[in-house]
């Protein structure tokens, strides 16, 4: 069966590997996937990641950060979906917690933070927002 929305499953299986307390979480790979995760370990909400092979198929495998028994990352949301597609100006780039939370933004110089594509005076597409 095909997915719809890979991107909502990505996050998915995030917020449930940190509602049951793991240390990491497997997903199947993609380079946006890829890409989200890179940007969430330069925000410091992740420990780590990799990529992982396994019978011919590629996942990333990612290690949750924790500070004490509580995870870092506290909500995860999709905002742009197959169905509606969220495009924004660069003077309206959204602030996720007033600027203590992160939208990942997808624009034609890549995925990109909100604060990144600020800087460079560019806007796109709202895909998540993580605090």
């Amino acid at each position: 069966m095909s997915m719809t929305d890979p991107i909502a499953d990505y996050l998915t299986r995030m917020r449930n590997a940190i509602k049951a307390g793991k240390k990491s979480v497997d997903m199947p790979y993609s380079k946006f996937k890829n890409s989200i995760t890179e940007i969430l370990q330069k925000a410091n909400y992740i420990n780590e990641f990799s990529e992982i092979e396994s019978d011919g198929k590629k996942y990333i495998t990612i290690k949750l950060k924790y500070f004490g028994d509580n995870c870092v990352i506290k909500g995860l949301r999709r905002v742009s979906r197959p169905g509606i597609r969220r495009y924004v100006p660069k003077e309206k780039l959204p602030r996720v917690r007033n600027g203590l939370g992160l939208a990942v933004i997808s624009t034609s110089k890549g995925l990109l933070s909100d604060k990144q594509a600020r800087a460079l005076g560019i806007g796109g597409e709202v895909v998540c927002y993580i605090w």
